[in-house]
């Protein structure tokens, strides 16, 4: 799961070895805007030490780099691979070709490092109108894409528009994302919510990107992740009707029937994928579905 990430400045040592203590999905070490032009190589050091030498419980941990616009990225990525990030978050990606530049370099550290081709992951910042446009073609140009994140504060300005308490300046953009990211078979994160006292507004815009369909949102502040995961969980309510209609739509299968009625309600394939998912959101395993002689999923 990927509800919550949580961006750790990458010169503040504090932070780094204690953030996992809040218990976020993921981490990520930051070594870009967080980080001043003078402190660069010292957060690159001290964030490939964390990694190298710390624990993260069951946090999924990346580093968000600086831009290929910089000449500080392929630095940062032949540091904080080989000590054990998980991914890496690529800011300002407008083509496929930036995927492409991060993936060729990730394959070169790879090889020198002894690490298995292939397995540090790309999570796509898109920051520029161009970059959203582009969001299907971006996350469908490398298998290592994991992700794609709308930008927040870069991409207003980009659009020429202004940051409001309501979000609907980037209402378009996270719909478009969501239709990108499904296309291509990636996770759909958010951008995070500014306003780190408005817990209000941050409940209202998570539950929004929600039934956008969103996996999960990025995050600035550890008080904003008990709010996101309980908009982001599964209630008790929706877990139970998940597993009747899963029981009920296998009980089915196994006796050789197709759609099946629950609590009511007609139940076919996609609303069995989506108790499916309930459930694997909920972190309730429940088996692989059976597959007809034909191909076709059951259950």
């Amino acid at each position: 799961m990927r509800r919550t990430m949580l961006y750790l400045p990458g010169n503040n040592p504090n932070m780094l070895m204690r953030g996992y203590l809040f218990r976020p999905d993921g981490l990520i070490l930051d070594l870009e805007d967080s980080v001043t032009a003078s402190e660069k190589d010292a957060a690159r050091i001290l964030v490939r030490e964390v990694l190298a030498n710390r624990e993260f419980g069951e946090c999924e941990v990346t580093v968000r780099i600086n831009g290929v616009d910089t000449e500080l990225w392929r630095d940062d990525i032949s540091s904080v691979v080989p000590a054990g990030a998980a991914g890496i978050r690529v800011p300002k990606v407008d083509t496929p070709r930036t995927v492409l530049d991060i993936d060729e370099e990730l394959s070169e550290v790879e090889s020198r490092s002894g690490i298995p081709q292939g397995s540090t992951k790309i999570f796509c910042l898109l920051e520029s109108a161009l970059g959203v446009w582009n969001a299907y073609d971006i996350a469908t140009s490398s298998k290592r894409v994991a992700a794609i994140i709308p930008g927040g504060e870069d991409l207003a300005a980009d659009l020429r528009a202004n940051r409001s308490a309501d979000g609907v300046e980037l209402e378009w953009v996270r719909r478009m994302m969501i239709v990108a990211a499904r296309a291509a078979g990636v996770d759909a994160l958010d951008t995070v919510y500014p306003r780190i006292t408005d817990d209000d507004g941050l409940r209202r815009e998570a539950e929004f990107t929600k039934k956008l369909g969103f996996d999960g949102k990025s995050v600035i502040h550890p008080g904003q992740i008990q709010i996101i995961h309980e908009v982001y969980t599964p209630t008790e309510r929706e877990v139970e009707s998940a597993k009747r209609i899963v029981a009920a739509a296998r009980e089915a299968a196994s006796r050789g029937r197709g759609a099946v009625t629950v609590d009511g309600r007609m139940v076919d394939l996609p609303v069995v994928r989506r108790a499916e998912f309930t459930l694997t959101r909920a972190g309730i395993a429940f088996g692989e579905p059976e597959e007809t002689p034909d191909g076709e999923r059951r259950g």
